[in-house]
């Protein structure tokens, strides 16, 4: 089965950097973490969201690479990035990443926008992240995804 092509660009991606995962396809929906860890059979936790935020002075791509479980606290986010930040709307989404919201992988986006992962990801020994597609996925280890994102690791919570 071939994957889309949004699911191509993030397989070339990582496979550019020595990561031979694969994608996995869902008939369901993988758009939200409770959807991913039902459709995978993992626990939420394990679960990378990526969540786009956008700099209020600047204007640029904030990615933050949460837990599943975890909710983002956006005053400690702006101190850790050095300036307010708001969540992005779809449009502005999908320009900076090339992706729709639900399918916005860690890696492989239009502009390289900054990466903050998820101290509570580095606890878990295997986690998933979206692969482009809201029902496109793929597994890999934290110090995995710090490695491909050059990720700064930070408590989000």
């Amino acid at each position: 089965m071939s994957l889309p092509a949004a699911a191509r660009r993030v397989q070339s991606a990582l496979e550019a950097h020595g990561l031979a995962v694969t994608i996995r396809e869902f008939p369901t929906s993988t758009r939200t973490a409770a959807e991913a860890a039902a459709s995978i059979g993992c626990t939420v936790a394990q679960i990378a969201k990526s969540l786009v935020f956008r700099g209020e002075r600047t204007g640029r791509a904030v990615l933050v690479v949460a837990s599943g479980a975890n909710r983002v606290n956006e005053e400690r986010l702006a101190a850790i990035v050095r300036e307010p930040v708001g969540r992005a709307d779809a449009a502005f989404v999908r320009e900076r990443t090339g992706y729709a919201i639900g399918g916005v992988p860690p890696v492989a986006h239009a502009e390289p926008p900054a990466v903050i992962i998820d101290e509570d990801l580095l606890e878990l020994e295997e986690i998933w992240a979206a692969a482009g597609t809201p029902n496109a996925v793929f597994r890999l280890t934290p110090a995995e995804l710090v490695s491909i994102t050059a990720g700064r690791v930070a408590r989000i919570i």
